[in-house]
């Protein structure tokens, strides 16, 4: 089916959604929330989860327009389209198959006609035997001895998503027994204090390193990976290379110039963006090194579970399809161009970052699938920090200051529960009434007529007065195991993708990051020049040509 030319917005559907938001803007959250009815059916259940969206400047008629909104982008068509791995990132002419790195064994998953899945799980099996040879300490390194710590290269997709599933795992106690006396540190910034930070306290005799970049020329991570053999080789000789050092790349004739054996290259495919590949071995290989590949297996499952609800739920019951939809309604329609992520679970600190990049990548574009220029908004500003501590940080905005729609993700059992003797609730419950709290007083706010029957002062009643009406969602998890790491990564995925398939975006390039690369290769070329050779600066504007004479006089680089 060929990509429509014209715009959604040009649809009855976005119209009628248009004219719409002068009712919603007529009701307050304080009354929508009195309607037992709409609050029903705005919740969902799915495999252990409960998603609430009551919260939302939304009515029942709100959703039925969305829904509308959806077909009228042929929604659910795109979805298949992506499942069958037709070629849906059109720009770079690539099939979109995420959910394929987690598919089960038997599924059929199809890129140009063959049944990808296969190949998924070669990879996925060299990878448990090989974590289990480094982990069981059958594999050692240069002078004999386990390899115990790994640091991972990569930067973007190949960083932050693994980060967060590791930070995520680090308190969950399955995994956790699982990686006792082992270590995992991520190398992602071209800054060589991270490099520093990153070989602190380590020894090469014990250290593994991975190197991911799927062409094995990302500069940053080439960069930091010589670093990092350099460091090994210092101590080691150069011989040891092949044993602390293995690479998740497709590029195996590069792989081996560096001194890495092609047989230790573990691969993944260009269906998979960066930003969506830590299903991949880019995920899976360093998680599996330290949790063990049947702890990383159950993430998987997770994901999937979502994967397969995605591609056969009706959209109006159909999780990532509502959250997706009501994204598109705050952001396109009620105006709100950011989105607080905070989940009340400290394991989750690293989500945010993660999610920033999904969707900001993913759908901060200006232009239509077809290249049109859009006459409206899309992506989102994300943000966000665990809670409790967002509250002490940026709340005071979300309550007072502008409207941002918030996420509040919580946890039912806690990864380490304590309870205190003489305590009124448990440290976890604590942590959960403040879950439970901050989504009502952003939708109920405080009238001046309430303060005034407090006794509180006049000249501080404004101060004190909330408008309330502050949209938000809640989004409830059973526990926060391997598995519900999966799921909720899986959400937010296919969250964003319908986002972008409503929009007529694709959300599956990023040609926004190319220029700012080019013009440093021009710069770059003038430093080495200016050091080595003392040429002066040419080609830059007068702003950047006095920041960079500034640095080059001031900076005491050794001359190379």
């Amino acid at each position: 089916m060929a990509s429509s030319t014209a715009l959604i917005s040009d649809t009855e559907a976005w119209k009628d959604l248009k004219g719409h938001v002068e009712d919603i803007k007529k009701t307050h959250l304080r009354d929508l929330m009195t309607d037992a009815n709409r609050c029903q059916s705005m919740m969902m259940e799915f495999d252990g989860l409960l998603l609430d969206y009551s919260r939302q400047r939304a009515t029942v008629e709100t959703v039925d327009k969305l829904l509308n909104l959806a077909k009228a982008a042929q929604l659910t068509e795109k979805i298949s389209r992506m499942f069958n791995g037709e070629h849906i990132n059109s720009t770079e002419n690539r099939s979109v198959l995420h959910v394929a790195l987690r598919a089960p064994k038997d599924a059929v998953i199809k890129a140009d006609g063959k049944n990808v899945v296969p190949e998924v799980w070669n990879v996925l099996d060299k990878i448990k035997e090989f974590s289990e040879k480094i982990r069981s300490g059958s594999w050692v390194g240069a002078t004999g001895k386990p390899l115990k710590d790994v640091i991972a290269i990569g930067i973007g997709g190949s960083f932050l998503g693994p980060l967060f599933v590791h930070t995520a795992l680090q308190t969950d106690p399955e995994a956790l027994e699982s990686a006792k006396g082992r270590q995992l540190r991520f190398l992602a910034n071209i800054d060589p204090v991270d490099v520093a930070r990153n070989i602190n306290g380590l020894n090469p005799e014990t250290t593994l390193v991975v190197v991911v970049s799927k062409t094995f020329t990302t500069a940053e991570t080439m960069l930091n990976a010589r670093t990092l053999r350099e460091w090994i080789t210092a101590a080691l000789g150069a011989s040891a290379v092949a044993k602390h050092m293995v690479a998740v790349s497709t590029n195996l004739a590069l792989v081996e110039k560096f001194g890495i054996d092609p047989n230790n290259a573990f691969a993944f495919w260009d269906w998979v963006g960066g930003r969506y590949s830590v299903c991949s071995a880019v995920g899976v290989l360093p998680l599996s090194l330290q949790y063990g590949f049947s702890v990383v297996e159950k993430f998987l499952k997770g994901a999937s579970s979502i994967d397969q609800h995605f591609q056969s739920t009706p959209i109006e019951k159909n999780i990532p399809v509502l959250l997706g939809l009501l994204s598109v309604w705050n952001v396109s329609f009620l105006g709100y161009p950011a989105r607080a992520i905070l989940p009340y679970s400290q394991a989750l600190e690293k989500f945010a970052p993660h999610i920033q990049q999904v969707s900001m990548e993913s759908n901060g574009k200006g232009v239509s699938i077809d290249g049109l220029p859009l006459p409206f908004e899309t992506g989102e500003i994300d943000f966000g920090e665990p809670g409790t501590n967002g509250q002490h940080s940026f709340y005071q905005l979300i309550h007072q200051g502008r409207v941002i729609p918030c996420d509040f993700i919580g946890i039912v059992k806690s990864q380490q529960p304590v309870y205190l003797k003489g305590e009124v609730v448990s440290n976890h419950d604590e942590l959960m009434s403040n879950f439970f709290a901050q989504p009502d007083a952003l939708a109920y706010g405080k009238t001046p007529e309430q303060l005034q029957k407090e006794n509180v002062s006049e000249n501080l009643i404004p101060h004190k007065t909330f408008s309330g009406n502050r949209p938000s969602l809640s989004l409830l998890l059973p526990e926060l195991t391997a598995y519900n790491v999966g799921q909720l990564l899986a959400i937010y995925e296919h969250r964003v993708a319908v986002q972008g398939f409503v929009w007529g975006i694709n959300s599956f390039d990023q040609w926004g990051v190319e220029l700012g690369k080019v013009l440093a290769t021009h710069v770059r070329k003038q430093l080495h020049s200016s050091r080595t050779q003392g040429t002066t600066l040419e080609g830059f504007n007068y702003s950047t040509t006095t920041l960079l004479k500034r640095y080059l006089e001031t900076s005491s680089e050794p001359q190379m």
